[in-house]
């Protein structure tokens, strides 16, 4: 009987402590919320004892990237030590020379890690282009423990990306920089540096957790009122309902089918796959952010809020600052603001834009994009050497575009990734430059911009001219509008009209450049570059031809459920906040039993909506 009993259980228990590469611990799974119940029934004995309690999570949260990450763990350990030990030779040292020598040690060492797993085919593909080089990407680390272990159980030539790479590096680096700057002490106990940078709700995909917003909960007693387990439980079956029943279900029956194959699609199916996807990706990374911040609160911590209503905003520059928040911020204080920030330009501000340039030119070999880079510096430079007043608006806007060419970059080692971060900064920059101008001046501006692209149109007949001719004329249509009115009404203007007007400018424009950001995602990076570049073009192409308008009620109806989805997901989503607040507000207040049988109710909901396949959560490449 014993051998039986062994025989059954052992085979279990393997199955729970092994890595299994197609059943990991997502949000959306059933085994994560028996992990998870497992953890608090285990906690509710912890909680009062707050090394102890610190200690279980580290050891519960490196279990949960174990079986996310497999041996990938190894990673996050070293990192963990490293920056430790790091963190704390960076407070002891009694000289500046040493203190900055430790900081640029925890720096590098975070960063090579990064880049070597995140970059080597990125970097091996600007060499090879660059000096006709035939360089082949080689896992050395991979190489090394077959080596260790006498066979061959690690692939050697191809680097795959550790989970949630990013998000953990950015967090030591932070942790580092704020020691260096005095800003927190260092923890003293490794197992409470080891829990701050490992905490599994946020661990694989953010938010980004800095070090003087995390590390002083360590210390905290454990409090969850009645009200806070409410507003728990809202975020968890808010952020399962946007990633299953807006996100997998938009992505699997739409979106996935469009990028996988835009040549088979209409143009009217092309747009609104950008536009849907638009809705896929905020559904499925502020669905994350919801669960791991409710997940978080019932163990009485509290992360950051990483969005805040972005296709409510007005202009890009404003989207920034809704989306992805925690990495919006990192980027500000630890890239732009040590760059100059729009104060003034450092060594590096130069530095960084004449590489981004120099590697653009050189890789795509092209004489029309050269001399239109070259005679962009030598305009900037001549008004930075003759015209003083010139320098801080300059300074400033290239530390943005470098922010957000590397913002871009950070996303992922494709070109498509540097192009949607740049036309980000264009963006931005373009706004900047657009709210300085008068009314009859925009109206000017645009009604030229519309006739060039109308001419190119009629000279060239390319997609992407008639795109810009389209997005040109609209533009020019509700600014002809707006100046119009102004002049009618002596000055007076229509708020409302001008903040909807700007909010569905900005939508269509995040959107567009979308279409760099998808190319560019879940494809291997050795071949990233040209699939991704392939993709946009080929759905350019599409979008920009010639529609066949009586089609158009058979896709829609096709499509129907698709639509309606898309349309309720915006309509909630631009919800007033103030609604938004009462309705979280009236759940968390409600007695326990009726709010029990709400949370029943939701899942089953949201369980109708599971798709087949397993739809991992769209950051954790990043």
């Amino acid at each position: 009987m014993t051998t039986d009993f062994l025989n059954n259980i052992l085979p279990f228990l393997q199955e729970i402590f092994s890595f299994n590469e197609s059943r990991p611990l997502l949000f959306t799974q059933f085994y994560f919320w028996v992990f998870f119940a497992f953890v608090m029934a285990a906690f509710s004995f912890l909680y009062n004892r707050k090394l102890l309690r610190n200690t279980f999570l580290l050891a519960v949260s490196l279990f949960f990237y174990y079986k996310t990450s497999g041996s990938f763990l190894m990673i996050l350990v070293f990192s963990t030590i490293s920056d430790f030990v790091l963190g704390q030779l960076i407070y002891a040292s009694k000289t500046q020379a040493k203190r900055r020598l430790f900081l640029f040690l925890s720096v590098f060492i975070n960063l090579f890690v990064l880049s070597y797993f995140k970059y080597a085919y990125f970097f091996v593909d600007v060499i090879n282009n660059c000096f006709g080089a035939n360089l082949h990407v080689i896992n050395y680390l991979a190489q090394a423990a077959n080596t260790v272990s006498g066979a061959s159980y690690f692939s050697v030539d191809k680097i795959i990306l550790p989970v949630g790479i990013s998000f953990y590096t950015f967090q030591t680096i932070s942790y580092s920089v704020d020691v260096f700057k005095r800003r927190i002490e260092p923890v003293r106990n490794i197992l409470n540096f080891g829990f701050y940078v490992s905490f599994f709700p946020q661990l694989v995909a953010g938010p980004i957790v800095r070090a003087n917003e995390f590390v002083p909960q360590l210390y905290e007693k454990y409090f969850l009122t009645k009200k806070m387990f409410g507003i728990a439980i809202f975020w968890i079956l808010n952020g399962l309902a946007k990633k299953m029943i807006l996100s997998d279900y938009l992505a699997v029956n739409f979106v996935d089918r469009v990028f996988n194959n835009p040549m088979m699609y209409s143009g009217f199916e092309n747009l609104m796959a950008l536009f849907t996807y638009s809705m896929q990706v905020y559904a499925d990374f502020s669905g994350y952010t919801d669960i791991a911040i409710g997940v978080a609160m019932l163990m009485g911590f509290r992360l950051p809020k990483n969005f805040n209503s972005p296709y409510k905003a007005t202009n890009p520059g404003n989207f920034w600052k809704r989306w992805h928040i925690s990495l919006s911020k990192w980027l500000t204080d630890y890239l732009y603001i040590p760059l100059g920030g729009n104060r003034n330009a450092t060594v590096g501000t130069y530095l960084i834009l004449a590489i981004i340039i120099g590697i653009i030119i050189l890789l795509t070999n092209n004489i029309w994009i050269a001399l239109i880079l070259i005679s962009i510096v030598l305009i900037l430079s001549v008004l930075l050497i003759f015209w003083k007043k010139t320098h801080k608006v300059i300074n400033t806007n290239i530390n943005m575009m470098n922010t957000m060419l590397l913002g871009g970059l950070w996303h992922g080692a494709s070109w498509n990734f540097m192009i949607w971060g740049g036309l980000n900064g264009l963006g931005i920059l373009s706004f900047k430059i657009w709210r300085q101008l008068n009314p009859y001046f925009k109206t000017l501006l645009t009604a030229f911009l519309f006739a060039l692209f109308v001419l190119l149109q009629n000279i060239f007949k390319n997609p992407a001219f008639l795109i810009g001719e389209i997005w040109t004329g609209f533009i020019f249509a509700g600014t002809l509008l707006s100046m119009l009115y102004h002049f009618f009404t002596h000055g007076k203007t229509l708020p409302k009209v001008n903040r909807a007007w700007s909010i569905l400018l900005t939508f269509v424009f995040i959107s567009f450049t979308r279409l760099f950001f998808r190319s560019g995602s879940n494809l291997d990076p050795s071949s990233a570059n040209e699939t991704a570049w392939e993709t946009a073009k080929n759905m350019v192409q599409q979008i920009g031809s010639h529609w066949n308008w009586e089609l158009l009620g058979n896709i829609i109806a096709a499509n129907s459920k698709v639509f309606i989805l898309l349309l309720l997901g915006l309509v909630i989503h631009w919800l007033p906040d103030k609604l938004k607040r009462r309705y979280r507000y009236a759940f968390a207040v409600m007695p326990l039993w009726l709010l029990l049988l709400i949370c029943v109710v939701v899942v089953l909901i949201i369980f109708q909506f599971a798709t087949a396949d397993l739809q991992p959560f769209i950051y954790f490449q990043f």
